[in-house]
């Protein structure tokens, strides 16, 4: 058993959480349709159904939440923001909104309109939706090493750009509106990107004059998985090497609750493209408010500005994905199979290899999240086919490349215990999968239907 990095932080607050009895859980699931999203958070004992905006704020932080500047226009939080990402991302323009989908909202209808494609190692579901809601298509294109989950590769949030190049010429570069570098790749499993792959696609991207953007919701976890397991990053500090990775980008739109450790906010970053960031700023203050909050309170801004230096601390870096990496070694002891090797964000459960007997239309992933509430009150969600959805011109059932449980562990907040009836609820689950169920729709919207679409078991 690998060691367990000791949490890099005393706590100074906590908070009660309480577990229902089996029977109380089984009403719960059933009074929610099946679906962990409409499960009161009263209910839920081990909470890992995102860790967007679920993680825990330093001292420092909530110091700044008193500090914030609530002017409407120019505040100094905002001024301290714009710094401090400049600082991290070396692009000329920043402009904050409320969080990552506001970002895309702004974005995505920049660069597509009906006829387009998007371009992606993976869109994640919020991407993917403002794609597809902006008249485009969204293709994804991951190296093929990220579909077997059991093989090892340092890099399995790759772009497949052998493949993103016959895609470009099968549709036409005129097409192809946008080429997203999602950092680290959530859909595959949290998997990370290499340099040399980021290198490779802007060049590719360049030769078409074709605009690349980065997901950025994750990239100092992936800028530490670049330090630790790619050459020649051994000895550089993790914001030199987001420096880079940036630097072979157009733009950026980033989720600030993951990395930047803040219950909301987000960023849009442009490198030096005047004239985006003029239709940017506009867009922005038709969604979201003037340019200078950006949906947020300057409160959240202040925070926001702080949570991004904290975020790229190695020592935190080095706790943060050694969590999983230690439910990760539990796991192989069990023999329950998972995306190999462990991701940034998130343990990954293959509920494809766990629960064989479930087909992808009765959603296995879904299924096992179900299972985990059931067994311990553990809330974690499908990344499978339940969340990927129909396909938009046939309205049929979509097979998700991966049925995945994702286990997504908000940051400094939960210790090696919890993690431990985590794995442990898993190897009960493990011990009788046989005579768990699948489940079927009985309501679901027509966009991001996982949110809130209703479910039953197949009897």
């Amino acid at each position: 058993m690998s060691k367990y990095y000791a949490e890099p932080f005393k706590i100074k607050m906590v908070e009660p959480i309480k577990i229902l009895t089996k029977e109380e859980r089984i009403k719960k699931i059933k009074e929610a349709n099946y679906n962990v999203f409409y499960l009161n958070s009263d209910d839920v004992y081990i909470d890992l159904l995102t860790d967007s905006g679920t993680g825990a704020m330093s001292d420092s932080q909530w110091a700044g939440v008193m500090r914030g500047d609530e002017s409407y226009s120019g505040s100094r939080s905002y001024k301290h923001l714009i710094e401090n990402a400049k600082d991290i991302f070396g692009y000329e323009f920043i402009q904050p909104v409320h969080q990552g989908r506001a970002a895309e909202k702004v974005v995505m209808p920049i660069f597509l309109k009906e006829g387009k494609v998007a371009i992606a190692n993976m869109h994640f579901d919020t991407t993917r939706a403002h794609v597809e809601l902006s008249g485009a298509r969204a293709i994804d294109c991951v190296i093929p090493e990220a579909l077997d989950t059991t093989e090892f590769h340092p890099f399995k949030g790759n772009m497949d750009n052998k493949r993103l190049v016959e895609l470009i010429e099968q549709y036409g570069p005129e097409n192809v509106g946008l080429i997203i570098i999602t950092v680290t790749n959530n859909s595959a499993g949290g998997q990370p990107v290499s340099m040399e792959n980021i290198r490779e696609t802007s060049q590719i991207a360049k030769k078409y004059n074709i605009p690349v953007c980065i997901d950025a919701a994750r990239y100092a976890e992936n800028s530490y998985f670049i330090k630790m397991r790619e050459k020649g990053y051994e000895d550089k500090s993790i914001k030199e090497i987001a420096r880079e990775m940036f630097s072979y980008a157009d733009l950026f739109t980033m989720s600030a609750k993951k990395d930047a450790i803040v219950n909301m906010g987000g960023l849009v970053g442009v490198k030096n493209d005047e004239e985006i960031y003029e239709q940017v700023k506009a867009r922005t203050i038709s969604y979201e408010g003037f340019i200078s909050y950006g949906g947020m309170s300057g409160r959240d801004i202040e925070a926001l500005a702080i949570g991004l230096e904290e975020g790229i601390d190695i020592d935190y870096l080095r706790y943060r994905i050694g969590q999983m990496e230690y439910m990760a070694e539990r796991l192989d002891e069990a023999g329950i199979a998972y995306q190999y090797p462990v991701g940034g964000h998130a343990v990954f459960i293959d509920a494809k290899k766990l629960l064989p007997h479930i087909p992808y239309y009765e959603f296995p992933a879904q299924a096992l999240a179900v299972e985990m509430y059931i067994e311990a009150g553990i809330r974690c969600c499908d990344i499978g086919s339940f969340m990927m959805g129909n396909d938009p011109d046939t309205n049929e059932q979509i097979e998700s490349e991966f049925e995945f449980t994702r286990l997504a562990i908000p940051r400094r907040v939960y210790t090696k215990s919890h993690l431990d009836v985590v794995v442990d609820a898993l190897i009960a689950i493990n011990e009788r999968k046989e005579s768990i169920r699948g489940y079927r729709i009985t309501w679901e919207p027509p966009v991001l239907r996982h949110f809130t679409a209703k479910l039953e078991p197949i009897k």
